[in-house]
Formats: structure tokens, sequence, C-alpha cells
């Protein structure tokens, strides 16, 4: 059997090699063994980029066995799927040039693969058992400057809640050799965009599409009070849980100067338009349907969601991330 040699060069630094599946991996190449609950099928390799998953490679599972040979760059992060279309929760694997073998229990609910042979993979999986009510990033990027665990680690799970002075910090915690990683160049780039959507500053214009094709632009919808720009998604748990909130103090408020102007990082347009519907969301909306890779969440810097941006009549943030009481709490204040 061969393998496709078609990569997302923006997704991963990897060179897929045609090869026997019984090949030896050198110093400059891995194998990956697996053995899986499916007797027979496809299983998907997929790169990683921007909090997505994309298909990069495919096996043949026969008699629950597949097999992927390739070369990398440097260990990084990877998916296993049997579902070609997922993109966002896959078997999680951090590859290296090393001889590697997974087991895959899809009747488990945990979620992990069994992965032995990569030491990368190893550290990330002390950090998953790890006591997240005590564990610091700072101590672990410190224990592992030069790991792309670390970067992945602090770009994934800590940069949404993280200041601007906090990210140039752990950054510069980071070994030379991994400042040119993707991760790391996006954490750079949310530095200098927090600077910019920060209280007092002004609200960065932009436009998107309501569910009707209508292109229409922030600016269109400010100058008659104070609105919330307010980034969520239907596939989002606890934005479909505050919703009720925000309906709430719309309801309330709207005829007071209070308005929502809400932008999607949904990836199906169907999907988005049920959770408006079923929210009973009536003020504007708005998505490009691009997942993480909405325009809009860029330019405002978001990397978790719901989040959202208290804007005044003259186009100025006033707040940011009110949730709960303290939106109404704020509102009630700032009309009364």
């Amino acid at each position: 059997m061969k393998l496709h040699s078609k990569v997302l060069a923006s997704a991963v630094s990897v060179v897929l090699l045609a090869s026997a599946c019984n090949s030896t991996p050198d110093a400059n190449s891995f194998t990956v063994s697996g053995e899986i609950n499916v007797e027979s099928g496809t299983i998907y390799l997929q790169g990683f980029r921007n909090k997505m998953f994309f298909v990069t490679d495919s096996a043949v599972i026969e008699n629950g066995k597949f097999s992927f040979t390739g070369s990398l760059e440097r260990p990084d992060l990877f998916g296993l799927t049997l579902d070609r279309e997922e993109t966002f929760s896959p078997y999680y694997i951090f590859l290296e040039n090393s001889a590697i073998t997974v087991r895959i229990d899809t009747e488990s609910k945990r979620r992990r693969a069994e992965i032995t042979g990569s030491a990368t993979n190893d550290l990330f999986t002390a950090y998953q058992r790890a006591d997240h009510r005590t564990f610091r990033i700072d101590s672990f990027i410190a224990a592992n400057p030069a790991s792309p665990v670390s970067a992945y680690i602090l770009y994934r799970d800590y940069s949404y809640q993280l200041t601007r002075e906090e990210i140039d910090h752990y950054v510069q915690l980071l070994d030379p050799s991994l400042q040119d990683l993707e991760y790391v160049q996006t954490l750079k780039e949310l530095s200098v965009t927090l600077e910019k959507v920060a209280i007092s500053q002004p609200a960065p214009d932009f436009s998107s599409f309501t569910p009707e094709g209508e292109e229409i632009t922030l600016s269109s919808r400010l100058g008659n009070g104070y609105v919330l720009i307010d980034f969520w998604a239907s596939w989002c748990g606890p934005c479909r849980r505050d919703n009720p909130n925000i309906v709430r103090v719309y309801n309330g408020y709207h005829a007071k100067g209070f308005d929502v102007f809400s932008v999607s990082l949904d990836e199906k347009r169907d999907a988005w338009l049920k959770g408006i519907e079923d929210d009973h969301l009536t003020w504007t909306h708005v998505s490009d349907v691009l997942f993480w890779d909405s325009a809009p969440a860029k330019l405002y810097g978001v990397r978790g969601i719901p989040a959202n941006f208290l804007v005044d009549k003259d186009g100025v943030i006033v707040a940011k991330n009110l949730h709960g009481e303290g939106l109404e709490k704020a509102i009630a204040e700032l009309l009364k």
C-alpha cells in the first residue's frame, strides 16, 4: 500500500513519503503502526492549524490495522479520525521522527488514543493528566522550553485568557528554536491585536454577511447607543447557555439604547440559522461561516467564545467579556 503525498502546506510542515507499510523509520522519518477496533474502512491523518484539523493523508484499515509513514521537520500535533469531515475533535497525536504505535478504542468515551514511541506525545499526555487546578503554564514552559508541546498548550489552552503582557512574557520563555513555529507566530500577532482592541480603543470596523446574504458593516450599526459585539457559535455550549441572558438584557434595554451585533464562528450555515431561531436571537447577525478562520474573530483577537466587546455610540470599546449578571449590571449603569 502506498500513501498519498498531498499535504496542506499552510497546515503542517510534513512531507509524506510513498513507501511500503513495513518500512523502518530512520532518524529523519516516522512510522505509525495502528490498531483500531474497526475491521475495515479508511482512517485519516490530519494536520492542525488555527484550532482546526485538515486531512493530509489517509490509510486503509485492514483487519483492524493501519499505518502511516512520513517525515517531519520537527514534532507537531496531528489528528486521527474515521470521519473525513471532522475538523475539531479527532484523536490527538504528537508525531515525531520515530517508530510510533497507536491503539484506538472507538467505544471509549475518553476520546484518547493509546500512543507509544513518541516522547513528545508522552509530554502532552502528562499535561492532559496533570491536576489543572494547580497547573502553572510558566512552570511547564520553564521545564520544557524547546518542546512544541509548550508552545501548543500556551497557544491553544491559555491564549484566550491572557493579557498582552502575559502573552509576551510567556513567549519569551520559549526556546529560540520555536520562535518561527506557527503557534508562536500567532501568539505574537495576537499580542499586537489585543492592544488594538483594548478598552478605550476605537472598535475596528469590518463587514460580513447576514443570513439573507446582505453584506453589512459594524459601523452601520453604531451611533445610537451601546452595541454589544457578540462572538458565538451554535456548536459552543457556553455561548448557548449565555444566550438567554443576552436575550433578557436586549429585551429589557433595547428601547433605551442597547443593541447586539452577533458574529458567528459557525462552519455550517444551517446550524448557524437554527441556533438563531432556537435561541430567539432577534438582533443583527453576521458570519463568513469560516469557523476559526472567521475574519472578524481574527480582527478582534478572539481565541475563545463566548467573547464580546461593548462599544459606545462613538465606536469606542468601553467593556469586554460581559456575561451573566455582569452584562445587565453594566448596561443598567450606562443607560440609567
